[in-house]
């Protein structure tokens, strides 16, 4: 069945919602979890009928080849609700199709569009009372994909789970971020899956985070995994520079995710007429830029934050710190989106979709 429709889902509710147990006033991130959960399997060649469940925990054989071969991919997304109650969803026909670009690189069966859409408005529908007001937060929506065949095996599984969780969630990062460029390790590669949200990509950078936040660092910038000398991603998210008044990011390739935020900031970096470069940036660009003070912001940007602005960074044993200015670019450009997530704004880039 590939032309699903809402009717067509069933729904389980809980007996009794847990919602009045929330403070919905502090709210961390990905931390409480709404009533229901969407749950889809892939067996015998072909994806079942997703069902609404209470949310639950998983059994799972110990066999069962996520374990083993970390077939495993996600993708994240938020809802908002606006003045009037209604509901909206940012650009999620983008994250369904960037879904199906990971599935096929780490050989997982594509998910139907309509199972994913229609899937995610019947959950939203459902759990509707979760999403929050309160400025700054939203649900947060996890979809994701794992092989839950049994085997020990070395080769894809035969049967997947697909899984959408939701969290309301309030802001992800707050206060100055400080980030040390990396010099060593990598996050992805030519020819990998850096490129695709596969869980094992994230797994990867743990370690090396964790020796920069020993350093005093929030995060890592990336880069790439030959000589390091090209600026390539902020730790889980894309980045952006700007020198003078020109905002530059790296081009997407095998090792840099295409994400959903900063694509959208370029369409609107061209929409208010922010001179913008789509090129290789270097790690020696960004210091002299620092150096002789044309450095003017870094920003990460992604959707659980959308963007968050770094204060400083590290490199070669020397801190360099960044300019505070006003009106920055930075939130000129979250203004912008939010805005347009929350139907707070018009929204000429169709955008936004109403549940």
């Amino acid at each position: 069945m590939l032309n699903l429709k809402n009717s067509n889902i069933e729904v389980t509710k809980v007996s009794a919602s847990k919602i009045n147990d929330v403070d919905f006033d502090n709210l961390s991130f990905g931390k409480v979890f709404s009533d229901h959960m969407l749950i889809c399997t892939y067996k015998n060649g072909a994806w079942n009928v997703p069902e609404i469940v209470p949310y639950q925990p998983l059994t799972l054989d110990p066999s069962a080849k996520i374990f083993h071969y970390g077939q495993a991919i996600f993708e994240g997304l938020k809802a908002y609700k606006d003045a009037n109650n209604d509901v909206f969803l940012f650009r999620p026909y983008e994250n369904c199709k960037r879904l199906n670009i990971s599935a096929k690189r780490l050989a997982i069966p594509e998910l139907p569009e309509t199972y994913f859409m229609e899937g995610l408005k019947t959950l939203l529908q459902v759990d509707k009372e979760w999403i929050p007001t309160k400025d700054g937060s939203s649900l947060y929506i996890r979809p994701f994909i794992f092989a839950s065949g049994e085997g020990f095996h070395a080769s894809p599984s035969n049967e997947y789970t697909f899984i959408i969780a939701t969290a309301p969630s309030g802001a992800y990062f707050s206060g100055e971020v400080t980030v040390l460029i990396e010099e060593h390790y990598s996050r992805s590669a030519n020819g990998g899956v850096g490129y695709a949200k596969a869980a094992g990509n994230y797994a990867g950078q743990f370690y090396p985070t964790q020796l920069a936040v020993k350093k005093g660092y929030n995060q890592v910038i990336w880069t790439d995994d030959n000589a390091h000398e090209y600026i390539e991603e902020a730790g889980a998210m894309n980045i952006f520079i700007r020198i003078n008044d020109t905002l530059i990011t790296s081009p997407t390739s095998d090792r840099i995710l295409d994400g959903v935020t900063r694509k959208s900031i370029l369409d609107i970096a061209k929409n208010e007429g922010i001179d913008f470069e789509v090129r290789k940036i270097t790690v020696s660009e960004v210091v002299e830029a620092a150096n002789n003070g044309n450095l003017k912001e870094m920003f990460g940007a992604g959707t659980a934050a959308v963007i968050s602005p770094i204060s400083g960074f590290g490199y070669k044993n020397k801190d360099y710190k960044l300019p505070n200015l006003e009106n920055t670019y930075a939130s000129k450009l979250k203004k912008r989106i939010t805005d347009i997530q929350t139907n707070k704004a018009e929204d000429i880039f169709g955008w936004r979709v109403k549940i």
